[in-house]
């Protein structure tokens, strides 16, 4: 009986497990079997790594072949134990030492030639082995800018089984990460495109500056996309561990490039309004792949026309929302996956659309009907309702508005001070700061909070409401340069509340 083992990393959402896996070469007839809860892709690996390793010019053990992945309970999912798989049977076999192999994580699925092919989910996978203490570990070729983003740990990248068995085997080296190549910004959308919105535009830039949600109503044709658009740039880059972990999301998704392996800047992910839920929030067989809202995390997610969105689809929205990620629960357990977004909802007001409103063939009860989608609990998490209206024809030749980076820059003074105020407590942005602490640590003054006392006495505005108002009066008051919100700030804050969809 020979017993061989190697290391590989189970993904699940973008959180890494180790996993040890033993070969056994044992009595018995000839034949491969699996063993800790493998898929199938998993269970098909017996013929591709047995094909791998006999085209690299090995002789694969002539008897019973047991391979072990543990930890035993935990459901392994696709190709990324391949290499690893082969390596243990080697180990087994006595064929390469075990000096190396001990302390190195393998990723990557085998061709039958031996190549080794990239997967989804190398970063992840290789921040949890960094996170564990592994020393190295060995990625494709093709992945090497992907696993090239973490430092700390030695990555080393592989074309071919034989490349890793010689060395393993002290024959020969593998080749190291290049330059970390960033995502350069667009630059191509700039505010000063839209005409005209002066209202919306502002909405815009307090938007930005408290990262809060918005919702913008009118007409087509009038600038909505476009504003939703230009929002991404003007928010700040990423910093270091945001980046991170929006490339992970990323990577597990499988939407990277190897061009543009690191994501720097917020992403702007704009689903078709016949979108389901699994799209949205995430899903799948198996172990469920991030949605649309973890796709913009950090991020801008755009619902164009989102009153034509069934009101199931757009109900999945209100606990991400809320908490900030989402938890998917699939036949082979439940994954986690970050959602901290900035929602951008855009609608007509009812289902003609007509220019004009006095071209309106709809019923007013047709017209509650459409906008009456979008249910109470959804649009309380909305900060910001802005009614968008045709603009007149001197906005066609009136000087140009402020371009995008001359808000931005404002954006990022209103920004800067926020994380200033929160630094202490772990925000970043207004609109992260809990209810309470706005309530209580950070409470205004009585002339300030009077117009939400009485709007709360009235009933025209909920406990969460309230919260949200007081969010975008500190957004507000960050963007005026002054220390705290006064009633001004808060009565605009409030104003924003009753507009559009309100």
């Amino acid at each position: 009986m020979a017993l061989g083992r190697a290391y590989s990393v189970a993904v699940t959402g973008i959180d890494g497990v180790l996993v040890e896996i033993e070969a056994d070469i044992g009595r018995g007839l000839p034949g491969v079997h699996v063993v800790g809860l493998p898929d199938t892709a998993l269970q098909e690996s017996r013929d591709r790594v047995r094909a791998a390793v006999t085209n690299s010019g090995q002789s694969w053990p002539n008897s019973k072949v047991i391979l072990a992945l543990s930890p035993a309970t935990l459901p392994k999912v696709g190709s990324v134990y391949d290499l690893a798989l082969a390596c243990s049977v080697l180990d087994a076999a006595k064929v390469i030492p075990r000096q190396l192999l001990s302390r190195t994580v393998l990723l990557g699925e085998l061709a039958l030639d031996g190549r080794v092919r990239s997967v989804r989910g190398i970063l992840p996978a290789v921040l949890a082995a960094r996170s564990a203490g592994w020393p190295r570990v060995v990625v494709p070729v093709d992945s090497l800018a992907e696993a090239g983003l973490v430092t700390g740990i030695d990555i080393l990248g592989a074309k071919h089984l034989a490349e890793v068995i010689a060395w393993l085997a002290g024959r020969a080296t593998l080749t190291p990460p290049g330059p970390v190549r960033t995502q350069p910004e667009d630059q191509t959308n700039d505010l000063r495109d839209v005409v005209g919105q002066s209202e919306a535009r502002w909405a815009i830039e307090v938007a930005a500056a408290g990262a809060h949600h918005i919702m913008l109503t009118g007409p087509p044709g009038i600038g909505k996309t476009m504003l939703a658009q230009r929002l991404p740039g003007l928010l700040p880059p990423l910093t270091e561990a945001e980046a991170l972990e929006v490339t992970a999301v990323h990577s597990v998704a499988g939407t990277l490039t190897s061009d543009r392996p690191l994501i720097t800047s917020a992403p702007f992910i704009a689903p078709h309004h016949t979108s389901s839920v699994s799209s949205l929030v995430g899903g799948g067989t198996g172990i469920a792949k991030p949605g649309a809202v973890s796709r913009a995390h950090r991020g801008v997610l755009f619902l164009d026309e989102c009153a034509e969105m069934s009101a199931r689809v757009l109900e999945s929205l209100r606990t991400p929302l809320e908490d900030g990620e989402v938890r998917i629960a699939r036949r082979d357990g439940v994954a986690r996956y970050p959602a901290r977004f900035q929602l951008v909802m855009a609608a007509n007001p009812c289902p003609c659309a007509s220019a004009r409103t006095a071209d309106c063939v709809c019923a007013p009860t047709v017209r509650r009907k459409y906008l009456g989608r979008l249910s109470g609990p959804l649009l309380d998490r909305v900060d910001l309702r802005v009614q968008m209206n045709s603009v007149s024809t001197g906005a066609l030749t009136d000087e140009p508005s402020e371009s995008t980076e001359q808000v931005r820059t404002r954006v990022a003074g209103a920004r800067a001070a926020a994380v200033e105020r929160w630094a202490e407590f772990g925000w970043h942005t207004n609109a992260e700061v809990p209810g309470p602490a706005l309530r209580q640590q950070f409470r205004l003054s009585r002339d300030a909070v009077a117009p939400l006392e009485r709007a709360l006495r009235r009933g025209v505005l909920t406990a969460r409401g309230a919260d949200r108002t007081l969010r975008v009066a500190w957004s507000l008051s960050d963007l005026a340069g002054t220390s705290s919100p006064g009633p001004d700030a808060v009565m605009a804050a409030m104003g924003f509340r009753d507009r559009g969809a309100a």
